[in-house]
């Protein structure tokens, strides 16, 4: 079996397979757009964005480094990441990790020791948004980027 660190430093995979594999040696920079699963043991100076409706996953592993944004459905992290993640479904936090930035989550499980330096933002789900929308309530909107709140007048 092809093994991804040893499992001991390795961070939990929340089902799914690994489609990508940023390894520990790699410093990538730039925007990664990607489906599937995303496992990152390296560092990434840039942003991971996940398909449209596309099913991915991101997992930082416990000696990853991102210093940019994540948006996926679902993101597991147990390394380090200096900036906003966005997990439109579930964020799972590990014992190591280290956050600087907002999460934004529908549904979030934090493990003893991970660490949060921002804010926690509870976002409705994708199939909430649709149920909602369906029912004939206000149309929910999608929360706004960093950059989008800077640039549009409140």
């Amino acid at each position: 079996m092809l093994g991804f660190g040893d499992s001991k430093t390795r961070a939990p995979r929340a089902g799914g397979s690994v489609d990508t594999l940023i390894g520990p040696q790699v410093v990538l920079r730039g925007d990664v757009q990607f489906a599937g699963g995303l496992y990152l043991e390296g560092q990434l100076i840039g942003r991971a964005l996940a398909e449209a409706g596309a099913e991915a996953t991101i997992t930082v592993a416990a000696r990853g480094r991102v210093e940019g944004e994540l948006h996926a459905p679902v993101i597991v992290i147990n390394g380090f990441v200096k900036g906003d993640v966005h997990a439109f479904e579930r964020l799972e936090l590990g014992p190591e990790a280290r956050v600087e930035g907002n999460l934004h989550y529908a549904v979030i499980e934090m493990a003893a020791g991970a660490a949060v330096t921002g804010q926690l933002v509870h976002v409705l789900s994708s199939a909430a948004l649709a149920s909602s929308n369906g029912a004939g309530g206000k149309p929910a909107t999608s929360p706004r980027t960093t950059a989008e709140r800077e640039a549009t007048p409140a």
